[in-house]
């Protein structure tokens, strides 16, 4: 492992952005949710969230594809707060039981320092949600999964206010 990103993960409503823009806020490096940004996109040149998941596998390697891209720029020796790492993608893709083997090359190397996984709040859908209840609970449990199989140290940080996620995640970087 070589470098200083962390991953802020969880299912949906588990108040990822919010934790996102705050750890912006106190000056450090973030990357936003991939999938939210294509989606706006999206929605954007006027195509509905339907069309937009209709092929799920298809938008899954979207993300991919994109996630792969930006983590390629992204200078190595700085912290940096990813919203969702490579590995997500592996979750998504088993709650809707679509093949991920061929994601599986892109996480060989163990590039994340720490993994923040947020709990969940109370459901609620919005625009670029597909997911019910019943598949944010299962992403939750399959995002641990995935990160602790592939080797890394997975941070559980309870529903409290934001101000204590960010005292725990803070709390939680390396020192380097």
């Amino acid at each position: 492992m070589n470098t200083k990103w962390y991953v802020i993960t969880g299912a949906p409503n588990s108040g990822k952005t919010t934790v996102i823009n705050s750890l912006a806020k106190l000056g450090y490096q973030t990357v936003p949710e991939i999938a939210r940004i294509l989606i706006d996109e999206e929605m954007k040149k006027g195509k509905t969230l339907e069309d937009i998941r209709k092929n799920d596998m298809e938008f899954q390697r979207k993300v991919l594809k994109v996630k792969i891209e930006i983590e390629k720029k992204l200078s190595r020796s700085k912290i940096v707060f990813l919203d969702r790492g490579i590995p997500d993608n592996i979750a998504y893709l088993q709650a809707y039981d679509l093949n991920y083997e061929d994601v599986l090359e892109f996480c060989k190397e163990k590039i994340y320092r720490k993994i923040f996984l947020l709990e969940r709040f109370p459901f609620k859908k919005d625009y670029a949600r597909i997911e019910n209840d019943e598949t944010a609970e299962k992403l939750q449990f399959l995002l641990r999964k995935v990160y602790s199989d592939l080797g890394y140290e997975v941070i559980g940080v309870p529903t409290v206010s934001v101000e204590e996620r960010l005292k725990i995640i803070l709390s939680n970087i390396d020192s380097l």
